[in-house]
């Protein structure tokens, strides 16, 4: 096959992968759910199996520590963020009002200017009721219908099923797809295969735990300091905070205009509030993120969020999942690329060999 065949060939395999994904993305979650899953846990999978554990009998313990601890965590906090997120839906126009309310104060002029200028209360309030609009009506959105429901009971049963194969069937999955790779390139694609898994797995394992502790202390912390709807709120700051910039500034904004408008003017605990998020940036930037995810995944922030914007908006959820994977990938495959060209004749001008 000619270099052009080649190209060709593979292009039109890409294109075909991006119109299956999205003509199928409606059923699609729980698959890609389990496949994530899988990928997750498969090297304690391999560990078991080497002190003696059968494959299978390793891959069923570990999704039913899974499922039964997922269980546990779903009976203990479902009810209370349900109860909090239905409370806090309820609660943002007043909490709109309080804050239009502070920042009309004749009484206080400095505040004005700093958010910008004498009309800065309207723009601020019709802002922020936007906002709260939207909040709202996609919070409620996601409920709406039978079809999420039937996605979400789907995802709960299917998921574990499908992780629980994968995780049987991995060893011969690898070795089946090896052995299509023509032996003359099969240690370039190896090599490119190994530098994808390191991306891939430093980050999504490594992100997972990130996630894990700040949202514990975020919730913890603020639930603490008497925040109202703070156990909510420091928990999704901390589970979008793999969302570069974007997650943990949410949660900045979000708690600190609960706190303003709960304790004003008692400004010590909103400082508090605020230090919660420095203390948990700083925590999250010079420990958690070194230790845990490494500098060496080659995602930068920027790309990372557009992959996501681009891949949820083409396949919404499913896409999400399927975002840092596949930035991860094209990241390596770009940087493969970039170092061909520049050891080619076509960037240096010298004779092909």
């Amino acid at each position: 096959m000619t270099l052009q065949r080649q190209v060709v060939f593979w292009i039109a395999t890409l294109v075909a992968i991006v119109l299956l994904l999205w003509l199928l993305s409606p059923i699609l979650l729980p698959f890609v759910a389990g496949m994530v899953l899988a990928y997750l846990i498969n090297p304690l999978a391999n560990r078991l199996e080497r002190v003696g554990v059968s494959r299978a009998v390793a891959a069923l313990l570990i999704i039913g520590v899974a499922v039964l601890i997922f269980i546990v965590l779903a009976l203990l906090i479902v009810p209370i963020l349900a109860e909090q997120l239905s409370a806090l839906i309820s609660s943002i126009p007043g909490y709109v009002a309080r804050l239009q309310a502070l920042l009309a104060d004749p009484g206080r002029p400095w505040l004005r200017q700093l958010v910008g200028g004498d009309d800065s209360s309207k723009t601020f309030g019709d802002l922020v009721s936007q906002g709260a609009v939207w909040l709202s009506a996609f919070m409620r959105s996601l409920w709406s219908g039978g079809q999420t429901l039937i996605s979400i009971l789907s995802l709960l049963v299917v998921t574990p099923v499908v992780a629980f194969y994968l995780i049987c069937d991995w060893p011969r999955m690898i070795a089946t797809v090896q052995h299509w790779i023509p032996p003359q390139h099969r240690d370039a694609v190896f090599g490119l295969t190994r530098e994808i898994d390191t991306a891939i797995s430093g980050f999504l394992r490594g992100q997972t735990g990130v996630c894990l502790i700040l949202g514990s202390f975020y919730a913890v912390s603020l639930s603490v300091v008497g925040l109202n709807f703070g156990f909510l709120i420091g928990l999704i700051a901390g589970l979008i905070s793999f969302i570069p910039y974007i997650g943990s500034m949410s949660g900045l904004i979000l708690s600190v205009g609960v706190a303003i408008a709960q304790f004003w003017p008692d400004w010590t605990w909103v400082l508090v509030v605020l230090g919660i998020f420095v203390v948990g940036q700083f925590v999250e930037g010079n420990i958690l993120s070194p230790k845990l995810v490494g500098e060496s995944i080659g995602l930068h922030p920027v790309w990372l969020m557009f992959a996501m914007f681009a891949f949820g908006y083409l396949f919404g959820f499913v896409g999400l999942l399927l975002a840092v994977p596949l930035a991860a990938a094209t990241g390596v495959l770009l940087r493969f690329g970039m170092r061909q060209y520049l050891a080619s004749p076509l960037y240096t001008g010298g004779k092909p060999g």
